[in-house]
């Protein structure tokens, strides 16, 4: 027996008016926050319940979430597929501003569990992201390297855990 839900014989206008239900109750369950992708909103979900973060309002700027020591981190989520496995974040915002002190990267694979989780300094952000003009901000790449990198802590199995323990 498959664990995906029996949607074959559901047209086009069902499947589509299911994804509007279902980001809806994710938005009534305040895991979506925004209209946007569901991996940023459940990024931000999840590293806050691992950490204990105070998750920001959708008005900050340049980060997501702050600790109790006042430390802020973006927060970026990426779901990699089989036809899509760049591992290229969303658009970073304000780097010449550090506006944040961490960035905190979550991969989900197609399924959207936890494949890799890190915290990534800074330092290393602003040395590895590329300005791209077109979308007014800079991008990063987060090859399975940069977990290896002086500084970045892997928090894989902290993230994975806050996803086992919702409901």
């Amino acid at each position: 027996m498959s664990d995906t839900p029996p949607l074959a014989g559901l047209s086009v206008l069902e499947l589509v008016r299911l994804h509007v239900a279902v980001l809806s109750e994710l938005q009534s369950r305040e895991v979506l926050r925004t209209a946007n992708g569901v991996a940023g909103d459940y990024a931000e979900l999840l590293f806050v319940n691992a950490f204990g973060w105070a998750r920001e309002a959708n008005s900050a700027k340049a980060y997501d979430a702050t600790c109790s020591q006042g430390i802020k981190y973006q927060i970026k989520g990426r779901r990699l597929t089989s036809r899509s496995a760049s591992r290229q974040l969303s658009s970073i915002r304000s780097l010449e501003e550090q506006g944040f002190d961490w960035l905190a990267v979550v991969l989900f694979d197609a399924r959207f569990d936890v494949s890799a989780a890190a915290l990534v300094p800074f330092e290393l952000v602003q040395a590895r992201a590329r300005r791209d003009a077109h979308v007014n901000g800079y991008r990063m790449m987060m090859p399975r390297i940069v977990w290896a990198l002086d500084g970045v802590r892997d928090v894989t199995a902290q993230v994975a855990a806050a996803q086992a323990a919702l409901a």
